[in-house]
């Protein structure tokens, strides 16, 4: 497995006419159809689901009220209730307002696509749902985009104009590396936010050593991991002879995809990358959802919002 390894282990693109990456589309024209998208998805699906998925940093004051029996006394506002010359006692609400980081790996191996959609292009849709729930909850969204270093950082805002801006920039960015080291968007993450907050990876996480720094994140915010595959990635197609060129380093090799043993490498190595991903999440603490290309990942993010509230 040693030489399949180096080739594989950043997924490849194809350069047969059956695995061809989709192109990007039209920027303005896409970050009007995600807006379309997202707003329908986050009025009538998320919003109660989102809402109670992710719990405030903590409690506001909202106002006093006259104390009750089994009102809890530490509440008492003494210097109302002195004005008053009743007792008083104050009422508390959680603090909602959140700053939701949505880190993509903009490398490469994202590019990848056999249907009609590619890793990035699910990447996108997903990124646009999770920032316009923030933003229908009043909640900041921020975007931090990555490659093997930190290529772009919007930091959290509130409001639609400053969403569509951070769709307007993923749809159209166009990174200067190719390769991937999700441990330089995690320090930058955690170096350079001072709260607690919601963050969001959205990756296909074939990458190695990035645990030790997902820990360090885990403990400090909400961290959830989306990973994003094709399906042509979990069982190779049979096409004969293929030849392939890895996304981020340019190898390339010709395969017999009709070989038993080609295929089973193939697989093997999908499903301990899957597997991997899953265990470094769980031990670093860390939520993490498995999304294929062409799935319905608003099912997914449903159901994981309801399990979560």
């Amino acid at each position: 497995m040693g030489l399949f390894k180096q080739l594989f282990s950043k997924k490849l693109k194809a350069t047969s006419a059956n695995l061809t990456p989709s192109g990007d589309r039209d920027a303005s024209t896409a970050v009007r159809h995600l807006e379309i998208i997202s707003k329908r998805l986050t009025n009538h699906l998320f919003t109660g689901e989102y809402h109670s998925a992710f719990k405030g940093v903590g409690m506001v004051f909202k106002e006093v009220k006259e104390y009750n029996a089994g009102d809890d006394i530490r509440f008492i506002d003494w210097n109302v209730s002195a004005r008053m010359g009743t007792t008083y006692s104050k009422v508390f609400e959680e603090e909602r307002e959140l700053s939701v980081f949505i880190l993509v790996d903009a490398s490469a191996s994202n590019l990848f696509g056999t249907g009609n959609q590619s890793k990035k292009e699910l990447i996108s849709e997903i990124t646009a749902v999770l920032a316009f729930s923030a933003a229908n909850n009043n909640d900041k969204a921020g975007l931090l985009l990555c490659t093997d270093t930190v290529e772009k950082y919007i930091p959290p805002k509130k409001g639609r104009q400053h969403i569509l801006y951070m769709m307007k920039v993923l749809l159209s960015f166009q990174p200067k590396a190719l390769k991937t080291d999700l441990s330089k968007a995690l320090q930058y993450l955690n170096n350079n936010s001072k709260h607690k907050s919601i963050v969001f990876i959205l990756s296909d996480f074939a990458d190695n050593n990035y645990e030790p720094l997902l820990r360090v994140a885990s403990k400090k915010h909400d961290v959830i991991g989306i990973q994003v595959y094709d399906k042509a990635e979990t069982a190779l197609p049979k096409m004969g002879m293929v030849e392939m060129a890895d996304a981020e380093t340019g190898a390339v090799r010709w395969l017999d995809t009709n070989n038993p043993a080609t295929r089973a490498a193939w697989q093997e190595q999908h499903l301990w990358l899957m597997n991997e991903t899953k265990e470094t999440f769980k031990r670093a603490g860390a939520d993490l959802l498995q999304i294929a290309t062409g799935e319905d990942y608003v099912k997914v993010l449903q159901q994981f919002f309801i399990k979560r509230g």
